[in-house]
């Protein structure tokens, strides 16, 4: 199937490893020049080398994404090099800087979450609206959690993720008479090096195969590589109908009927 995406213009955040690393070879594979962006150089840059030696296009652009500065580097960077944007993918995040039960968690605790997921995913999201009404279109993904579909987790990582959908989705209705597309992707519990999961695996290896036993009904994590063919099925536009959504990648892990 010809996901019609060569020679579009991708920007993924978050691209040095894990979700967003696979994201960025995916759209890479199928023809997006892609720019990158993360705080770790050397990682960043290995992803942009793994893309150019399949024959691919990166910009790798290293920085603080938190800051309106950094998010301004790597979508207008996109723009300069690439000759515009076509989708954005906002997959920053994580839990942190409130990874605590609420009565613990601080002022700035909660400051940090929302900096790492929310501010991230609103300012490259502002910042990529005009170049999307340049080219009479776009699409803007958003990567929460099943934990943001349903209660899950830490109070303050719950809270963001849930932020995530709902922002997904009303940009989704905001954006459509600019022909741009909104929609989100709830992973469930992903295993991959350097990754919480991983370093939890190896810190109780029975506490978290039994964990794997209980709670993910397929019987194993899963991959990033999982996450990220269906996120490059929704930036295509063999995916033209569906905005607003958000999709559960999860191995049947989430418990919402929604």
């Amino acid at each position: 199937m010809d996901l019609e995406l060569r020679d579009k213009v991708a920007v993924v955040t978050g691209a040095s490893r894990g979700i967003g690393r696979a994201i960025a070879l995916g759209l890479a594979a199928e023809g997006c020049a892609v720019a990158i962006g993360a705080r770790g150089e050397s990682e960043l840059r290995g992803v942009a080398d793994e893309i150019e030696r399949a024959g691919g296009r990166a910009l790798p652009i290293a920085g603080d994404l938190t800051s309106t500065e950094g998010i301004a580097r790597l979508v207008d960077g996109a723009a300069e090099r690439f000759g515009g944007v076509d989708i954005l993918v906002n997959n920053l995040g994580g839990s942190a800087p409130a990874n605590k039960p609420f009565m613990d968690t601080t002022a700035a605790d909660w400051q940090g979450v929302v900096a790492l997921n929310l501010y991230p995913a609103v300012a490259a999201s502002r910042l990529a609206v005009p170049h999307f009404r340049r080219r009479n279109g776009g699409c803007i993904l958003v990567i929460s959690s099943i934990y943001g579909r349903e209660s899950g987790g830490y109070t303050g990582y719950n809270a963001v993720k849930s932020s995530l959908n709902s922002l997904a989705k009303s940009l989704s209705r905001e954006l459509a008479p600019d022909n741009v597309r909104v929609n989100a992707i709830a992973p469930g519990s992903i295993l991959f090096p350097g990754g919480s999961w991983e370093k939890r695996q190896q810190a109780d290896p029975q506490g978290i195969a039994d964990f794997v036993k209980r709670d993910i009904p397929l019987g194993r994590f899963g991959h990033p590589e999982e996450v990220a063919a269906v996120a490059v099925f929704l930036c295509s536009a063999r995916a033209s109908w569906v905005s607003g959504a958000c999709v559960p990648v999860d191995g049947s892990q989430g418990k919402s009927n929604i």
